[in-house]
Parts: C-alpha cells; sequence; structure tokens
C-alpha cells in the first residue's frame, strides 16, 4: 500500500473529519521549517499535508482506503498535482485562514473582478399525477439585470470611470504581519471603492451606480417525470448578473409535489387501499383500480385476507432521468357492512350455520409498513 496516510496523521482509519484536520494542524504547525531548524522538517511538512488532502475529502478518502496511493495518483502524478513545497504552503494557509502564496511573500493580486451574481430560490408546485410525466410551469422572478443605459458600468455614458486611488484598481487593501511563521499578509474589502477597485465621477441615472436593475422575467421550467418533493433542479446562469458587469448566478428551483389522497408515495413506489366485499375476499374477483394512469384490471385470488398485499409492477412512479418505473401495493381491505338488508341478513345466517371457525391470530404477524417493506424488497 505504500505510505499510510492514516499512520503519517496519527489518526485512526474510522477517523472523522474534524479529528484529521486537528491531527493536521497539529503536525503542521509542529514541523513548518519556519519553526522547526530539523532537516527533515520540510519533508514531514509536505508528508503531513499530502495525507491531510487525500482524508479530508471523501471520494479521495474513498479511493485511497480501496486501492492505496494508485487510487489517489491518476496519471502517475502524486494526487491530482500536489508535490512540492509550495503545494504544501498553499493548503496551509489556506487551513489557516491566511492569503496565497503571493499574499505570503508580499505580491500584488490582479485588479478585482467582476462578482458573480447570487442564485435565487424559488418553489413549484405540481400534482402527484403531473410529477408522474412531466410537466412545463412558466413562473414570474425579479431577477437583477445588468443595465442597458450604462452597459453594467454604473456611470453616465461618456462619463469616466476611474481606478480607485486608495487600492489602485485591487479592490482590496492589505496589511503586513510577522510572526513566528514568518511573513503574512492579511487582506480586506478597500473602504473607499467597496471592493470595486474603480470610482465613479458620475453615477448611471437609471441604476444609481448599480449597474443592475431589478426586472420582471418569465422563466420556464422543465419539471422532469418523477420528480419528488425531495429534488431541486438548477437553471445554470439565469440568476442574478453581478455587479458592474459580473456573470449571472444560477436560479434553485424548488419542486413540492403534492399529496394525493388515492395514494401514498414510498420513493418511486405508491401504496393504495382497495375495499372489497366479503365475497370478493372469499371466491376471488377481477376489480378496476385507480392507478396513476387511470384504472388498471387486477385479480383479487380467492381466499384473500384483509391486510394483504398485492403487487401491480410497474404501475407505481417513473425513475427519475432513467428508464422504468416502481411497482404500486394495493392494501385489500374487506368491508364489513354495517346496514344489512333482510336478503343480506339471511344470506349471512345461512353462512353462519356452515362457516368454520377462524384460525388462531398469529403473534408474529408483521405490521403494515413492514408488510410494505418486506413487498419492496421482495
Amino acid at each position: 500500500m505504500g505510505t499510510d496516510y492514516y499512520e503519517t496523521l496519527g489518526v485512526s482509519r474510522d477517523a472523522d473529519a474534524e479529528v484529521i484536520k486537528k491531527a493536521y494542524r497539529q503536525l503542521a504547525m509542529r514541523y513548518h521549517p519556519d519553526r522547526n531548524a530539523e532537516t527533515d522538517a520540510e519533508e514531514r511538512f509536505k508528508e503531513v499535508t499530502q495525507a491531510y488532502e487525500v482524508l479530508r475529502d471523501p471520494e479521495k478518502r474513498a479511493r485511497y482506503d480501496r486501492y492505496g496511493e494508485a487510487g489517489v495518483r491518476p496519471g502517475g502524478a502524486p494526487f491530482g498535482g500536489f508535490g512540492g513545497f509550495a503545494d504544501a504552503l498553499e493548503v496551509f494557509m489556506r487551513e489557516f485562514g491566511v492569503g496565497g502564496l503571493g499574499d505570503m511573500f508580499g505580491g500584488q493580486r490582479a485588479r478585482s473582478e467582476p462578482r458573480r451574481g447570487s442564485s435565487l430560490k424559488v418553489s413549484v408546485k405540481v400534482t402527484l399525477a403531473e410529477a408522474a410525466i412531466g410537466v412545463q410551469r412558466t413562473i414570474r422572478v425579479p431577477i437583477m439585470q445588468t443595465c442597458d443605459r450604462c452597459e453594467g458600468k454604473g456611470s453616465e455614458p461618456g462619463s469616466a470611470v476611474r481606478t480607485c486611488p486608495t487600492c489602485q484598481g485591487a479592490g482590496e487593501v492589505r496589511q503586513v504581519q510577522r510572526s513566528m511563521l514568518g511573513q503574512f499578509v492579511s487582506v480586506r474589502p478597500c473602504p473607499e471603492c467597496h471592493g470595486e477597485g474603480t470610482r465613479i465621477e458620475r453615477p448611471c441615472d437609471a441604476c444609481d451606480a448599480a449597474g443592475r436593475v431589478r426586472r420582471d422575467k418569465k422563466i420556464k421550467i422543465d419539471v422532469p417525470a418523477g420528480i419528488s418533493s425531495e429534488d431541486y433542479l438548477k437553471l445554470r446562469g439565469r440568476g442574478n448578473h453581478g455587479v458592474r458587469g459580473g456573470p449571472p448566478g444560477d436560479i434553485i428551483v424548488r419542486v413540492d409535489v403534492e399529496p394525493d389522497e388515492r395514494f401514498q408515495r414510498r420513493g418511486d413506489d405508491l401504496v393504495s387501499d382497495l375495499p372489497v366485499t366479503f365475497s370478493q375476499a372469499a371466491l376471488g374477483a377481477e376489480l378496476k383500480v385507480p392507478t396513476i394512469d387511470g384504472e388498471a384490471e387486477l385479480t383479487i385470488p380467492p381466499g384473500i385476507q384483509s391486510g394483504q398485499l398485492l403487487r401491480m409492477r410497474a404501475k407505481g412512479m417513473p425513475h427519475l432521468r432513467s428508464n422504468g418505473r416502481g411497482d404500486q401495493l394495493v392494501r385489500v381491505l374487506v368491508w364489513t357492512p354495517t346496514d344489512l338488508s333482510s336478503d343480506q341478513r339471511t344470506a349471512l345466517e345461512a353462512l353462519a350455520d356452515v362457516e368454520v371457525e377462524p384460525p388462531e391470530p398469529r403473534t408474529d404477524d408483521p405490521g403494515f409498513w413492514e408488510r410494505v417493506k418486506a413487498a419492496f424488497t421482495a
């Protein structure tokens, strides 16, 4: 298996994310070359960082547990391209909340880039029948869109947009600090331009320098067949536009599937009740039962007991974004009349003279939902 990353960090193989992170931080501080003058400190620093970068990621960790180092070294490179001291230092600074490698050595970032717009959250309601076939919804959503007058610049057409003199267009100001770990740079948004990097002399009359205006927009949403209330849809690039021409965010659609009184949904399977008479239960029958697609024939076998389940294959909900469907389980309920006619009473009295005693009830008979679960997994 090669290097044991768990042993490198000194944690057990079932350690959770917090334990792994705590172990890495302690070891990284111990072996950081600015604090440790031993000749192998830098190599140990890289080793613990490499182990941490694999074990902190659930997917990489799963591959490592199964295949060892080979599972996290695509193309023969150390996992995902990690290798030298600079990479280890980047991880260290990320975990301890300081800037990138350029910050540590006092470098400057590029000018502030337009920020991406925020995502919007909306919800749509559909019936269970609509969720079974898929449906399209059109909703009206207020969206921040790029201002047509200033084209997102925030300034009146023809007026100048000047570089912020405080941050020189970087959108942030820095303060250099020294510590036992070396030189660090704290970064915060520029108080003069609020992180924009520019200063507007004449704000746009239409958007008041925001570069965006709010407009109602019709959005078409394609709700796929088989969706449930636990699912959501993402419309990429359809959300609020960013300031100063920044790219738009997304629209997150929460789908609310309304309950249907005829069915109970269990994943892609449906459960329904079917009342039958005593004679139908005793003699058997061919009955029409409601399904999500309309009525369908169901054979009631002779001698069925109240509460038994019958399976109608492929009569449930479609599998979301794949072929096939779930099943429908029909719970048979023997109906007892409460208001007998004279003919019914005579017939039942005649039956009472010849019927046999029912069997003793089973104490190990599972409840209804246990029978449903067993039917689903059969």
